[in-house]
């Protein structure tokens, strides 16, 4: 079933993914309207397929950037629109199949139940996943603890999440940063110091070879340089004037009064919610007319 949305969109930034763009799409249509695609000065035509789609398809619109400028430009371009449209929440996913389509309806649903807070995924690895890739993020989530003074960010690198759209901007728009490989993590730390509350949840993540149409821009020695030159930056803020906010936010973030919701607190916690969130399982939730939020054969 495709739940239909006036007030949440799927966003999927796009930059010469090749052929599995399309897939994307669709697999993202079969679950959710609308779907918006942001074409980041793409050189590979993997856009021309989704734009036929679009002619036939209501659901879902394509943006053209004119040059490549990087995810995070990509997103606010996305983020601005939405806005622009009357749109409050967007779910990015990437365009090259890793991240689940089948975990998007629980994802908005908990934004539903919590529409002031920041929905992560914490990813599950299969076997496929690069060692050195999975290092390489335990450095980053420990940085990440330390610049928010705790945990609220399960996974500061992983894409897969629901945005509140004008609190997102609000922060980009603070900041010459964010809009590169660095977007992911800065997005999160920044959005937790405005005081944004965070839910973790589970969310499968595979790493597709180029026989499945995997294609990865993945630099290693520039996108290192660029995560170190974030984490100096974000350190840097906090010391200078930032460790204020920071401490406001971990005690919110530790008081039960202060919680994102019970909906989507018990489906961040309850054992019951993380095996179906990291099986796949689960129905798709709606939202109803009167705003509230269900799933197919309960009443609202």
């Amino acid at each position: 079933m495709t739940t239909v949305s006036a007030t949440h969109l799927i966003l999927i930034p796009s930059y010469n993914p090749g052929p599995r763009l399309v897939a994307t799409v669709r697999e993202a249509l079969a679950c959710w309207h609308p779907v918006w695609v942001v074409v980041d000065g793409s050189t590979d035509g993997s856009h021309s397929a989704v734009e036929a789609l679009a002619r036939s398809e209501p659901g879902l619109r394509v943006i053209h950037r004119p040059r490549n400028g990087g995810k995070g430009a990509a997103v606010l371009t996305g983020a601005d629109a939405a806005l622009a449209a009357g749109f409050t929440h967007a779910l990015v996913m990437d365009a090259d199949g890793q991240h689940p389509a089948e975990r998007i309806a629980d994802f908005m649903a908990a934004s539903g139940s919590a529409p002031a807070a920041l929905i992560l995924g914490r990813p599950v690895f299969g076997p496929e996943a690069p060692l050195v890739r999975l290092q390489g993020r335990k450095l980053s989530v420990a940085l990440v603890r330390l610049e928010i003074f705790g945990p609220g960010v399960d996974d500061p690198l992983f894409g897969f999440r629901v945005y509140p759209l004008a609190a997102l901007v609000r922060v980009l728009q603070e900041t010459g940063g964010g809009r590169h490989y660095d977007f992911d993590a800065e997005a999160a730390v920044r959005l937790v110091w405005a005081g944004t509350l965070t839910v973790n949840l589970p969310a499968r993540c595979r790493y597709l070879s180029p026989a499945e149409g995997g294609i990865s821009h993945f630099h290693y020695l520039r996108d290192n340089l660029w995560m170190i030159w974030l984490h100096t930056r974000l350190i840097a803020t906090l010391l200078l004037w930032r460790w204020p906010q920071a401490r406001r936010s971990r005690a919110a973030r530790r008081s039960p009064l202060m919680s994102a919701g019970p909906a989507a607190a018990g489906l961040a916690h309850s054992p019951s919610g993380r095996e179906a969130a990291a099986s796949g399982r689960g129905t798709p939730a709606q939202r109803n007319p009167d705003g509230t939020w269900s799933r197919a054969g309960e009443s609202s």
